[in-house]
């Protein structure tokens, strides 16, 4: 008789294992039954990542702003997958307190991931379309690489890109009502050497 099908470990047996993780480490359960771990993120990353945050200040009541709980890297249970997106949003009118729990259990309203070498496919292929099939309703990728931002809405549980901006632009992204200056977002190049005479 052939052996028995292997058995995955349990979402709880996971996040034990994801907790137990060096602090230079993170992960995530992409796939039931498997962890994916990564690095903490390099310059490029982070920079994004923090400019995002200061630039829906005016969204996030936490900060003073109206309208949304906005948080950075919440570990967010969808189902038996665990994700932690970059930047996460939940609607006052639907979550009038902070959302709480470890994982948090309420899904997102808006996500953000910012992509790098290492997780950037699976940002796209994994994590981006279970994102609209379990109801988030906006999700934004954020490209350092190539300084572009794309808007994805959740249509009929597949992502629809409806809009992408990048460089200096300041456009308005949904769904928040706020201009959002690009520039920052970026590492600035290096000075230009000047030429010698």
């Amino acid at each position: 008789m052939g052996d028995p099908a292997r058995k995955l470990p349990t979402f709880e047996e996971l996040l034990a294992e994801i907790d137990r993780l060096p602090a230079h480490l993170s992960g995530e359960i992409l796939q039931p039954g498997e962890i994916r771990t990564m690095s903490r993120p390099d310059a490029p990353h982070r920079r994004a990542v923090g400019q995002c945050y200061r630039a829906l200040g005016d969204a996030d009541i936490a900060s003073g702003g109206t309208g949304w709980w906005i948080e950075l890297e919440p570990a967010v249970r969808f189902g038996d997958r665990l994700f932690n997106p970059d930047i996460a949003g939940w609607r006052v009118d639907r979550c009038p307190d902070p959302p709480r729990g470890y994982p948090i259990t309420l899904l997102p309203d808006w996500c953000c991931e910012v992509l790098s070498p290492s997780t950037a496919r699976d940002d796209r292929r994994i994590k981006l379309p279970h994102y609209a099939r379990s109801g988030v309703g906006w999700v934004w990728l954020i490209d350092p690489e190539i300084r572009l931002v794309e808007v994805f809405r959740a249509e009929r549980e597949q992502p629809l890109l409806v809009t992408s901006a990048g460089e200096d632009e300041t456009p308005r992204l949904p769904p928040f009502d706020l201009e959002i200056n690009l520039a920052p977002f970026w590492i600035l190049p290096k000075p230009a050497e000047p030429s010698s005479p």
